[in-house]
């Protein structure tokens, strides 16, 4: 909805003569399969798959650089798996670490039953 109303916009300003610019054509080569799935996206989405590239070019430009993140955390910078570590280290020192659900989920219950 968005990119249709974008594109009324823009072709309503270039039929009373503003904002006209040339149109060039970009092309680049992708395997079958990924077009196919990112056209079925697109077309779920309601727009097409050029109307979607020119979308990302326009962001580009608005962002003045690639709009999401494109860094390669390592394992160390992962706060969810440091986490995950620190709880397993913390139930392996307290002599927990192969506890099994049911002696968790009674572990649990006599907490709740001594509050």
């Amino acid at each position: 909805m968005i990119a249709y109303v974008y594109m009324m916009w823009h072709n309503i300003n270039i039929m009373k003569g503003e904002n006209i610019m040339a149109s060039s054509l970009v092309q680049f080569r992708t395997d079958d399969t990924s077009k196919v799935k990112a056209m079925n996206i697109c077309e779920r989405l309601g727009i097409d798959l050029q109307t979607y590239m020119r979308m990302c070019i326009s962001r580009l430009i608005q962002e003045n650089g690639i709009p999401f993140s494109m860094k390669l955390e390592s394992e160390s910078e992962n706060r969810a798996v440091e986490a995950m570590k620190a709880a397993s280290r913390l139930a392996q020192e307290a002599g927990v670490a192969d506890m099994t659900l049911d002696e968790i989920n009674a572990e649990i219950a006599e907490v709740r039953k001594s509050r």
